[in-house]
């Protein structure tokens, strides 16, 4: 079975960056619930930690369909890793390099104490997310980045390697079972984030790729299973799944469903696919990981306005809310334009 990308997919999917902007919304807004509480924003908040799965399956569909086009062709490795270095590095290590070099605000301790008492090895290897470790509070995102990293350390050659796609199938639908049965079983070595309990949406957005560039199916029947898919997911994530080891595989499912429906529908005249390539939630999309990154320091560093707002009940929690949302766009934005769109011009080379 060949691998080819199907000729009604283009190389440049707009939609995708909406999704990206809803589901950083959803994290950000998380970050804030408690600020939310009393209004009616606040249960939605509340599922805002799940825009971290669509993350991931947004990630497992890109990365994988990356690699399944470039595996046969020279400096497979070196041009993969080098242009996620770029992608993922320079962001990273500025947010560290803040966060210990202004860690009276950040950590508490004077700079050189808490570089002193830093896990520089889980940082420099990316895994924080795989030891019972304390992270400061700005530093927590990370654990996400962490998985994505081992994510593509290990992927990469799996699709190198393994020629036949039945056999990548296979590897991402035994990784189907084990989250969730890891998850289940609540060993205490495993940390609430660790990657193998983490790895539904990855896998079955990794799934998705390799069903397209493998099976013969027209875009109407992709749309439809997209559909089926996100209805079934979701039904299930907020009824039968709800507070059990399933609940992460039901979103995924959701997630990769709606990705699949957005990707089918591409170039659409209809309300829904104008809101995911048009507007703000595409804007967000672009400065997803910078803002990923950054709102819980934003989020810090203004502590004082969140002192000056909360006698004011609500009024002043959605003050705080529209204040943090304001000035961690503001940051994303110019770590965006300022950095992060001008190294990236830097892939060409790779």
């Amino acid at each position: 079975m060949s691998i080819q990308r199907p000729t009604w997919l283009p190389s440049y999917l707009p939609e995708l960056d909406g999704l990206r902007g809803l589901a950083i919304l959803g994290v950000v807004f998380y970050h804030s619930s408690p600020r939310l509480a009393g209004t009616p924003l606040h249960g939605g908040a509340l599922w805002g930690w799940s825009g971290v799965q669509l993350f991931f399956s947004l990630s497992g569909f890109l990365i994988t369909s990356i690699l399944l086009t470039t595996r046969d062709r020279p400096h497979y490795f070196h041009n993969f890793h080098a242009r996620r270095f770029l992608r993922v590095w320079p962001v990273y290590l500025l947010v560290l390099a803040v966060c210990y070099w202004q860690s009276p605000w950040f950590i508490g301790p004077a700079p050189w104490e808490a570089i002193k008492a830093a896990p520089w090895l889980a940082y420099l290897f990316c895994v924080q997310n795989l030891f019972h470790l304390t992270l400061p509070p700005a530093i927590g995102p990370t654990w996400a980045l962490a998985i994505e990293e081992q994510y593509y350390f290990f992927w990469a050659p799996i699709v190198r390697f393994l020629r036949r796609p039945w056999m990548l199938a296979a590897v991402l639908l035994a990784t189907l079972v084990i989250s969730p049965a890891l998850r289940h079983a609540n060993l205490p070595w495993i940390t609430p984030t660790h990657t193998l309990i983490k790895l539904d949406a990855i896998a079955l957005g990794s799934l998705l790729a390799l069903g397209l560039h493998t099976l013969r199916l027209g875009r109407k029947t992709w749309l439809a299973l997209g559909l089926a898919a996100f209805v079934l997911g979701l039904e299930a994530a907020f009824t039968v799944a709800g507070g059990t080891s399933l609940l992460d595989s039901t979103l995924a499912l959701g997630f990769t469903g709606a990705i699949t429906a957005a990707l089918a529908s591409t170039g659409a005249r209809n309300p829904l696919s104008f809101l995911l390539r048009c507007g703000p939630l595409p804007f967000y999309g672009r400065i997803s990981y910078g803002l990923y990154m950054t709102h819980i320091m934003v989020f810090v560093f203004f502590g004082w306005f969140d002192v000056k707002m909360s006698p004011y009940g609500i009024p002043g929690n959605l003050a705080i809310v529209a204040f943090r949302l304001a000035v961690s766009t503001a940051v994303a934005t110019l770590l965006w334009y300022g950095l992060e769109s001008q190294i990236l011009k830097l892939k060409k080379y790779f």
